[in-house]
């Protein structure tokens, strides 16, 4: 499958940026061309300093000039002293609105049903926007000042000899336009050495880690030619950057020493025409020697390392930023046009799961209806992929196979925002946000009334707790009282009773409660209409239910709990078992 192309977070987000710290921005450009002073007036000082001094015998004079040389240097340094910290005006603000975009585009793809590699959302937040914020303070202090540079010499050089820059120029803006497609090759080579890098690094990581197995298995030499191919391809990529970082090289040396070599050999007919002074001549050569030429070469070099890399690394972190507001549709098998269900029926049909291309499926040819107002209550062993069902019901993982609907439209093509106010999730572990009672418990229904909250409050058993925070202006979180995790508990399954959900799954989400409690809660959601789905914590719940769902593997089974008894003897094992420890 070809790889995507990345959405351009360079463009959007730089551009965003920059409008949204316009004054920064202006702030540093002006004083850029302030630090270029030095740049633009040495060759003009130089040629004061000879013309109208030295060679017109006033020495005095000529050390003035150069003296005012000496000036211009001093300020050049003045200037990058007070450009410093509008610098970081710049790259402060940037890194943090590069970690909101990874973090945002790490909760679309959650929702959206999309499943990154271990770590990578950590290595997202951390290596890689810091190695952008690092990058782009260096092109700011090294590219930019360069750049500067480069254009401020060139406009000293025609303020000098228009003639003299009318030879020098050309050779300049030619190497310029050969580098600028050779930089895209070049990038277009990192990125290859660097897939080429973690494909090595994860066959190696691969082979240590199993390779008693594979000695056991006699597989040597079919791992070693599988680690070999993969060193040859990361050789070969290393070797290409390699090719087009001299050729890069090689054509910039050779377009920084052009213009020097024009000159020299146009110097003679200017200087007999009366087109050029020495001195113009020696000032047009220290423009070229001390401030083209260094200049060009390191800014080519500065882009040619610093900013392939960071062009790299903003596409990897393109991959994993939301959608601006003309993106894409997601690409985990959303619709263009997604759909709202008639009702929240529930079917699963051959359903399976598994967490990596080669790992053993957790649910495997699942088939499950769940009509609208039913109860439903989930057991089974540790690792029976219990969560994970609550995971796909709840629509932020899509079956690897199989076909799960709701309301007869495919989970896939059901419409985001119905979705997320038709299906609750409460999982093991509650989240109570920081802020009032009032903002966690009206959290998914935002214009609830208050006596609507108290209602679902006392419904569920948390209105004692309400009452003992100090009612619904109460503040929680860090800015409340240390709540406990059936405390925590009790709030979010409040929030999720006032809450518009026709479907709630609670995995474990009473296990912090006492049995009472957990009865009460389960019935006030049963009482409202709800379609319940509960991963039980206690054997009480599987007796509450009218169908008990026994998960694992091929040896699921449906059925009451009268029925399981006889005819599943894995619930007759968990019920036995909860039955020895004494768990109601």
């Amino acid at each position: 499958m070809s790889e995507a192309a990345p959405r351009p977070i360079d463009r959007h987000l730089f551009a965003g940026f920059l409008r949204q710290h316009r004054g920064a921005a202006v702030a540093v450009a002006g004083w850029s061309l302030l630090e270029a002073v030095p740049a633009l007036a040495s060759g003009l000082l130089v040629a004061a300093a000879l013309d109208r001094g030295f060679l017109a015998g006033r020495p005095a004079e000529g050390f003035l000039w150069i003296g005012l040389l000496g000036a211009a240097m001093v300020f050049r340094a003045l200037m990058t002293r007070t450009l410093t910290p509008w610098l970081g005006r710049l790259v402060e603000p940037l890194r943090d609105e590069l970690v909101t975009a990874v973090a945002a585009g790490a909760v679309h793809r959650a929702a959206a049903g999309a499943r990154d590699a271990a770590g990578a959302g950590v290595a997202r937040l951390t290596v890689q926007v810091e190695t952008v914020r690092a990058l782009v303070s260096a092109l700011l202090r090294s590219a930019r000042q360069l750049g500067v540079s480069l254009l401020m010499a060139f406009v000293g050089l025609a303020a000098l000899s228009a003639p003299v820059a009318a030879v020098t120029l050309p050779p300049v803006l030619l190497t310029l336009l050969l580098c600028a497609p050779r930089l895209r090759v070049l990038a277009r080579r990192q990125r290859r050495q660097l897939r080429a890098e973690e494909r090595l690094t994860a066959a190696a990581g691969e082979t240590f880690d199993g390779i008693r197995d594979v000695v056991a298995c006699g597989a040597r030499d079919r791992v070693a030619d599988d680690l070999s191919a993969r060193i040859t391809d990361h050789r070969d990529a290393v070797r290409a950057v390699a090719r087009a970082a001299s050729a890069n090289t090689l054509l910039v040396s050779l377009g920084s020493h052009l213009p020097l070599l024009v000159l020299l050999l146009a110097a003679p007919r200017l200087l007999d025409r009366g087109a050029l002074s020495v001195g113009e001549l020696l000032g047009a050569t220290s423009y070229l020697i001390s401030g083209v030429a260094p200049a060009l070469r390191s800014l080519v070099a500065v882009l040619g390392s610093w900013g392939v890399q960071l062009a790299t690394v903003l596409s990897q972190l393109s991959r994993s930023t939301p959608p601006g507001p003309h993106g894409a549709a997601e690409s985990q098998g959303r619709a263009a046009s997604p759909h709202t269900p008639r009702s929240p029926d529930l079917s699963l049909v051959n359903v399976g799961y598994a967490y990596g291309p080669g790992a053993a499926p957790v649910i495997d040819g699942l088939s499950l209806d769940i009509p609208a107002g039913s109860h439903l209550t989930v057991v089974g062993p540790s690792g029976a992929g219990k969560s994970t069902l609550t995971t796909l019901l709840a629509g932020l993982a899509a079956p690897d196979n199989g076909r799960l609907t709701l309301g007869g439209v495919p989970v896939t093509e059901v419409d985001r925002a119905w979705l997320h106010r038709a299906v609750t999730l409460i999982p093991q572990e509650a989240y109570v946000f920081t802020g009032t009672v009032r903002d966690n418990l009206r959290y998914l229904r935002p214009g609830a009334r208050d006596a609507d909250l108290l209602a679902s409050a006392t419904a569920v058993g948390a209105r004692a707790l309400v009452d003992r925070l100090g009612g619904l202006d109460a503040p929680v979180g860090l800015d409340g009282p240390p709540l406990s995790s059936g405390e925590r508990q009790l709030v979010a399954l409040a929030r999720a009773h006032v809450s518009p959900a026709s479907v709630v799954l609670l995995d474990e989400a009473c296990c912090h409660l006492d049995p009472a409690a957990e009865e009460r809660a389960e019935q006030a959601f049963a009482a409202r209409g709800t379609t319940l789905v509960v991963v039980a914590h206690r054997i009480s719940s599987a007796l509450r239910a009218p169908r008990v769902l026994v998960l694992d593997g091929d040896r699921t089974a449906i059925g009451s709990h009268v029925q399981l008894l006889d005819e599943s003897p894995l619930y007759a094992d968990l019920v036995g078992h909860w039955v020895a420890a004494g768990t109601p």
